[in-house]
């Protein structure tokens, strides 16, 4: 996970197409601090078809005028039908895909897919004209934003760092001129309480001020812990949030507005990170979890050999317990989700020149970001095992535990000074710094194992010269810490040019250079429990470091130096590099009449490299990963029939290059060594689809959506292993080597290499595979209609959503691959004449259908063996028995009432 203008004039409101459901809203940056969405617009933006001017580009414009594919919601929108959160948001925006788990965002099949920070989202959220590296806030309540905006597509020019995706633009609800107070509160199944309140109005003529804050808890879960004593987990949370802010107009020139916001996640098992997934596994999780971390970072497993004896806790068993019921688990370590220090600020001072403007926006954020909980996947405490070691029982404890954190801070600058004459030549010039620090420590332990507290031998020392030499204990019991420590800094000068040049026709042309240098250095640690090393007898089972085995060799590119530390030991690397680019845009607009725009453009799109480190790594050897770029071609037309039916249709084809992608490979250097991650880069790809987005409607009060979007982004160039089989032996499989030029005298040789089928490695070609969470079809539909009484009106709001399967890897399998999916949600809102409260009442996926928020992931799945490898001398490997399958489900069926009352 990781966490993390407005001058704007309003005509007619737009309603469902316009505002909320992708009829070309634009973001706003910067401007009047004081502009808010007002009283006489609010009572029916959200049921008509109208107009609605914005600034797409940085300037007014009408939006059916703005040449970008741009969904947008305003918080009257996200009320009505139900957009309460990011994942909500998807159901509507055309091609958006969002894991709320691993807080990981997609346009069109571009987007980021490993949490490492070092690795730059492709669609990146501005909060007020600030970048962020999350797209949390996006999921705030309507009482704090004003409007969302999803721009699609990679945006060049103008928008920030790195958008090769698209763009999510949050903008806040501001100061308002005359007083204003509401308060909020809703309740829920799975005891969801939600209360919030604002408070708004002048100070003095030139000042206004806003005062907004939220409490909200969950004690219930989405999934129950079998586990005598197990908490509940899925959205238990209890997460505070206040925000201040303050604008001043100085003079006619000069202006500012500010924004503080403070937000506290104290979640005993919700949030980013936190459980989501059903892993429908005929073996015990722990035969599948445990001994994945024997083989990738050196644990230890779940022995199904005879002789072994397992401690099962009341209430769960040998049998996965999600196979009857997808919404259990057993664990023995509590979940916890916590955001602390988190304070975010944004800043815009604005200068009205006579002919130009200049708009500085400036802000930034610093949170410490902080996931524990269960690895092992199992409330199983402790093992024993009579053959392991013969003539020696072993008993191991298996209480396997994580802790990941995140302690960012970052900040942003950005200048804009862009035209303000209505002449049909403008033009806008900006200069952008960004500057990021970030922590990134993971650890795994194992808190009951006592023989972690006594001599740790060093693998090296075992292997080659069969003497036990010591190294540093360790008495947090942790076999896996990796920390890193990073520096990111980013600077860019843009500019775009729109001309005029008939009554009808204009051209827009942009560019931006940008430079992205990043360096740091990762520490880590690796120690294993080995039941015997190096054919030594009767020593039963060793705590053995196997750090300085790792990133042997000469240093990779991107890699500055590599040292060992004998005192803790540790192993450090340091990294260093630089990426640049050019990109920009190009377009033609013809609008034949004033309910016509067509548009055709070409956009350059580019995000940094990066390097693969921390969370699972082990120094791999190639941590570099190159920078990606995107050619964008699109053609466009919005087109408004009367004030009855309103069509904005898109079509797009990319070609896309390196495309970023985590692989684990599998070790390499024998019963020693252990797994690597890295970031691959996909030679070339291609993304091409249509997007349809239609509001009808027929009658006063009754308004129909319909949208279609169909994508398909595939591979055209390239060859990986496939970390859930390496061996290239599962149907569907694509090897670019033969079973009978890949024998063991040429092959890789890893962990596996003792055992029969799949103890090697075989490249796969991946031409015509999906890129990953990347559906095919989508289709929405939402009818709602408003009845008018003297007392009031009730409107009564449908949804229906339905997404085509897809994969959650760059390998198309069954085992990647998650199901089509259809949810329907229901509210009723009912608005009182004077608009002083407003209550609702909701269901979303009314039929509790099981939703998958992206592809499936998968991992190997192994038992333990007691093997012969020598006379006289066993050990326990690993046996490949299958392939583990794991969905990230959306929520089940939740309903309840809201409130809201408005003082004035």
């Amino acid at each position: 996970m990781s966490f993390f203008a407005l001058h704007r004039r309003s005509a007619l409101i737009l309603g469902v197409s316009a505002l909320a459901f992708g009829a070309a809203a634009t973001p706003v940056f910067a401007a009047d601090a004081t502009a808010s969405t007002t009283a006489a617009a609010a009572d029916n933006s959200e049921t008509t078809i109208g107009e609605l001017v914005v600034t797409a580009q940085k300037r007014e414009q009408s939006l059916q005028e703005v040449p970008v594919a741009i969904s947008a919601y305003t918080g009257a929108k996200r009320d009505l039908v139900g957009i309460n959160s990011v994942q909500d948001m998807t159901n509507f925006t055309p091609g958006l895909q969002y894991s709320s788990q691993s807080d990981r965002i997609s346009l069109r099949g571009v987007g980021r897919l490993s949490n490492v920070h070092t690795a730059d989202s492709s669609v990146i959220s501005y909060s007020d004209g600030v970048a962020s590296t999350s797209t949390t806030q996006a999921g705030e309540t309507p009482i704090f934003i004003d409007r969302l905006e999803v721009l699609r597509g990679p945006q060049g020019t103008l928008y920030g760092r790195n958008s090769i995706g698209g763009a999510i633009n949050i903008v806040s609800r501001r100061p308002t001129k005359d007083p204003y107070a509401e308060v909020r509160f809703t309740y829920g199944n799975y005891t969801r309480t939600l209360l919030e309140g604002a408070v708004s109005g002048p100070l003095s003529d030139k000042v206004q001020y806003r005062l907004a804050a939220n409490w909200e808890r969950q004690d219930k879960g989405w999934f129950k812990n079998l586990a005598t004593g197990g908490k509940d987990e899925g959205n238990v949370i209890n997460q505070i949030f206040v925000e201040g802010q303050l604008a001043i107009q100085f003079s006619d020139k000069l202006e500012t507005w500010g924004k503080i916001s403070i937000i506290q996640w104290h979640n005993p098992g919700g949030g980013p990170g936190a459980r989501a997934s059903w892993t429908p596994s005929p073996y015990h999780t722990g035969e599948t979890t445990q001994v994945n971390n024997l083989i990738e970072n050196a644990g230890f497993g779940y022995n199904t050999t005879p002789g072994a004896v397992s401690n099962v806790v009341a209430g769960c068993g040998p049998v996965n317990p999600q196979l009857s019921n997808r919404r259990t688990f057993c664990a023995d370590t509590p979940q916890s989700v916590k955001l602390n220090d988190t304070v975010i600020i944004a800043n815009q001072w604005t200068y009205h020149a006579d002919n130009f403007d200049v708009r500085y926006i400036t802000g930034g954020t610093h949170y410490h970001y902080t996931l524990t909980g269960d690895l092992d996947g199992t409330a199983v405490s402790q093992l024993t095992d009579n053959v392991a070691t013969p003539g020696i029982p072993q008993t191991f404890h298996t209480a396997y535990s994580s802790n990941y954190q995140e302690i960012e801070k970052w900040w942003s600058h950005e200048i804009n000074i862009l035209s303000t004459d209505r002449g049909p030549f403008q033009w806008l010039a900006g200069l952008y710094y960004y500057n990021e620090s970030f922590q990134q420590p993971v650890y795994t332990q194992l808190a009951q194992e006592s023989r972690l507290d006594g001599t740790i031998y060093d693998a090296v020392a075992l292997l080659g010269l069969h003497q036990l030499v010591a190294d540093p204990s360790d008495p947090g019991r942790r076999i896996y810490d990796d920390r890193p420590d990073f520096h990111i800094r980013s600077q860019a000068v843009f500019g775009q040019i729109d001309w005029k040049f008939t009554d009808t026709l204009k051209l827009t042309v942009g560019a931006r250079y940008g430079s992205d240098h990043k360096n740091g250095s990762e520490s880590i640690r690796i120690v294993t429990l080995a039941p015997t090393i190096g054919g030594i007898p009767g020593v039963g089972v060793l705590p053995v470091d196997v750090t300085r085995t790792l990133g042997t060799g000469p240093l990779p590119t991107g890699v500055t130096g590599m040292s060992y530390d004998a005192g803790t030991g540790f192993m450090t690397r340091s990294y260093d590099h630089t990426w640049k680019a050019l990109s920009g845009t190009a377009g033609v607009d013809w609008t034949p009449d004033a309910d016509t725009l067509v548009f055709a453009k070409y956009s350059r799109g580019y995000k940094s490299g990066g390097f693969r480190v921390g969370i699972d790594t082990s120094l791999g050897a190639n941590p570099l990963t190159d920078k990606e770029t995107v050619n964008a071609y699109e053609i466009g037309l919005k087109k408004t029939f009367g004030r009855t039916f309103q069509a904005n249709i898109d079509a797009f084809y990319y070609d896309y290059r390196n495309a970023q992608v985590p692989l684990s490979q599998p070790a390499t250097g024998g019963g020693a060594s252990v797994a690597s991650s890295i970031l691959y880069n996909v030679p070339k790809s291609v993304s091409k689809g249509v997007e349809i987005e239609t509001t009808w409607q027929p009658i006063n009060d009754l308004q129909i959506l319909v949208n279609y979007s169909y994508l398909d982004a595939h591979i055209t160039q390239g060859q990986a292993i496939d970390p859930a089989d390496p061996a290239a032996l599962a149907a569907g499989a694509t090897p670019t080597q033969t079973l009978a030029s890949c024998a063991p005298s040429n092959c890789p040789s890893d962990v596996y290499s003792l055992l029969s089928g799949g103890g090697f490695s075989r490249l796969q070609n991946l031409k015509g595979n999906h890129l990953p969470n990347s559906s095919p079809h989508r289709v929405t539909f939402n009818a709602n209609y408003t009845w008018r009484f003297d007392q009031g009106k009730l409107n009564g709001s449908v949804s229906y959503v339905w997404r085509a399967a897809q994969y959650g890897s760059i390998f198309d399998r069954s085992y990647y691959r998650a199901p089509s999916w259809s949810q329907v949600d229901g509210r009723l809102t009912w608005t009182s004449q004077n608009d002083k409260y407003t209550v609702i009442l909701y269901v979303k996926n009314l039929f509790d259908t099981l939703g998958y928020a992206n592809g499936a992931t998968a991992t190997r799945r192994a038992s333990i063996t007691n093997t012969l490898v020598a006379p006289s001398t066993y050990m326990l490997l690993p046996s490949v028995s299958g392939i583990n399958t794991a969905y990230e489900l959306t929520p089940p069926r939740t309903y309840g009432i809201e409130v809201h009352y408005k003082f004035f």
